[in-house]
């Protein structure tokens, strides 16, 4: 069973070895047992069902909640001789016929389709005629009502336990806390399937998080220094907010498409082919874009909005840096963030229970903005993982955090908070701290005010962090009434009474830090004639992409890429050494790169 796995491993997909559990997954599913698979984005899920269905007898089914991303998948297989096919409404009746009757002369190993159309009485049927392989339910965290990407088809899936008792089952989704994991035990009727919890973290990825100041210039300044000519993704939290950034970085000279639920299906669609096929497409997007975004060359993701909880920022995050190498996640966070968010939340109709997970959710989120220490380590924390105390990936790591004693500073803005009655906003509390005689203060009396002018030891943007932080932190809460006011939260009083101490994150002067750029990549490129050859296998990829009608990193990633130009390959025998050359695309692919490198060291040589 094994050898048979590894030979699949080899030969189809082009990798020596297997990675972390999933030998053992595989293992577990070709003898005819449940998992359940908890596996960083970019981990290798996908080949953990896809061998087992290449090696059982009948098809792999795979249920899929991302139809947008069905033929994308499929055309991946293709590529590694594979026969594999889909259903979903995307397709005419014609065409759903034609792999219909794959189905049913045994002629397809693997089968994408949507929870909807598998739990249709005729679908099921069709499935109970033919040999099953397996089931693999993606995405699994979609069943769970406390999770991040709810999908009420996923709630019916237990009826496959029902309807195939003796078929295998996987579930397998990039994130899940506790609760969510619970769940989709629960739901899915997987008591006994054996667990497989792969560790989270993602050391290629690089997390930063700055402070807002002119966020579209610091976005532009990000990608032009560290990103230029790649692919990225920059999630923000409105509609308005993404069509408004992609047109910007367009007038800048990049290829920046939007991308969310308001914009026609047809452009959705375009945009989202566009971003898959070609190189260097930064997509703007709301949370509507990115679930299963099989893109492994994606070297950043950038909110320029915060995001509600440490799970979407960890599945959005995720989907930087799939091949393995260097990417970066790289965040711009204000106070308005934490109000905006803070102000959603109490104003939503969810359930007391729903807002109070919630609200655990956002502090979490909050408070890794915050954090003076290693980023990392929360984040892999709050899933349960362990990490060092020191990364060496992220800003708090690579620039270490200066605090200061901001007790009193705090003392100070909770006191103008009281005494102006809890309703108003940042802006006109740092006026009455700072003694400004605007009109508004005047029309109050706050000049009366024992806080008035009492805080003119700091300037605007440093209050503006104080507030900030006191927020993030729960010292100070937001009005539901959508004008911003703070109030005072109970976790204040010992602050006030200065039964506790506080130390605050400095904010960073406003100029230029150390450039960030730990990139393998740039690493090997360190002369002309590696740019130059680099350069040239890119070029050849192009073509031939171009030519097949695919997208470039589905002839070879920028990994296989570099793997060629490290060793300098002089025959088709020595390619298969590197990784991500099988045995399928050594023939279609190999010749053309092998004659790019000895026609790269003729021209060396003379």
């Amino acid at each position: 069973m094994s050898n048979t796995a590894l030979d699949i491993l080899r030969h189809t997909f082009g990798y020596d070895a297997f990675r972390g559990q999933q030998q053992a997954i595989i293992d577990e599913l070709v003898a005819g047992r449940d998992a359940l698979v908890i596996m960083p984005t970019g981990g290798g899920k996908s080949l953990c069902y896809q061998i087992p269905a290449l090696i059982r007898d009948g098809v792999g089914v795979v249920i899929s909640p991302l139809i947008a991303l069905m033929q994308d998948q499929v055309e991946a297989l293709h590529q590694l001789g594979i026969r594999a096919g889909f259903l979903n409404s995307s397709q005419d009746w014609q065409t759903q016929q034609a792999v219909i009757q794959q189905l049913q002369q045994g002629q397809l190993d693997l089968l994408y389709i949507a929870p909807e159309r598998l739990i249709q009485p005729h679908c099921l049927q069709l499935l109970q005629q033919i040999p099953v392989a397996l089931f693999a339910i993606d995405e699994a965290h979609c069943v769970s009502q406390w999770g991040h990407d709810f999908r009420a088809d996923y709630l019916s899936l237990d009826l496959l336990q029902r309807e195939f008792p003796a078929v295998p089952r996987i579930a397998l989704t990039a994130t899940a806390d506790d609760r969510t994991r619970q769940e989709i035990i629960e739901r899915l009727q997987l008591a006994q399937a054996r667990h497989f919890i792969a560790g989270f973290d993602r050391p290629n990825i690089q997390y930063r998080i700055d402070n807002k100041n002119q966020v579209r210039r610091q976005l532009l300044q990000f990608i032009r220094n560290e990103h230029l000519n790649d692919a990225g993704i920059v999630y923000c939290l409105s509609r308005k907010r993404v069509e408004e950034t992609a047109a910007f970085l367009s007038d800048q000279g990049l290829t920046a498409l939007p991308y969310h639920a308001g914009l026609p299906q047809a452009l959705r669609q375009h945009n989202q082919q566009r971003f898959l096929r070609e190189d260097s497409i930064i997509m703007v997007a709301t949370i509507a874009f990115g679930m299963g975004i099989d893109k492994p060359d994606v070297r950043f993701v950038a909110h320029i909005d915060m995001p509600k909880s440490l799970e979407s920022y960890y599945q959005e995050t995720g989907r930087a840096g799939r091949d393995g190498a260097p990417a970066t996640a790289w965040m711009a966070y204000g106070l308005q963030d934490a109000i905006q968010l803070r102000q959603m939340l109490d104003a939503s109709d969810g359930s007391d229970e729903h807002k109070r997970v919630e609200r655990y959710r956002l502090d979490a989120m909050l408070g890794l903005c915050e954090i003076t220490s290693c980023r990392r380590q929360a984040l892999l924390h709050y899933f349960g993982d362990q990490a060092a105390d020191h990364c060496g990936n992220c800003d708090t790591c690579l620039n270490p955090v200066d605090t200061w004693d901001g007790t009193v500073a705090a003392q100070k803005a909770l006191s103008c908070i009281f005494r102006t009655g809890q309703r108003f906003g940042v802006a006109h509390l740092i006026d009455v701290l700072r003694g400004k005689p605007t009109e508004k203060i005047q029309q109050h009396r706050h000049d009366t005010l024992s806080t008035f002018g009492i805080g003119d030891e700091l300037d605007e943007k440093q209050w503006r962090s104080v507030f900030r932080q006191l927020v993030a932190r729960g010292f100070v809460g937001v009005d539901t009434a959508g004008f911003g006011a703070l109030t005072l939260q109970e976790k204040s009083r010992p602050l006030l009474r200065g039964e506790t101490a506080l130390r605050l994150r400095h904010e960073p002067a406003d100029v230029p830090r150390q450039r960030y750029r730990s990139n393998k990549q740039q690493k090997a490129l360190q002369n002309d004639q590696d740019r130059a050859l680099w350069q040239a296998l890119r070029d050849c990829r192009r073509e031939l992409a171009d030519e097949h009608g695919i997208p470039p990193y589905r002839v070879f990633s920028d990994v296989t890429l570099m793997g060629i130009l490290e060793t300098r390959p002089q025959n088709l025998a020595s390619m298969l050494a590197i990784s991500g050359i099988g045995d399928v695309k050594l023939e279609h692919f190999g010749q053309a790169f092998l004659d790019v490198v000895r026609e790269f060291d003729r021209d060396r040589r003379a």
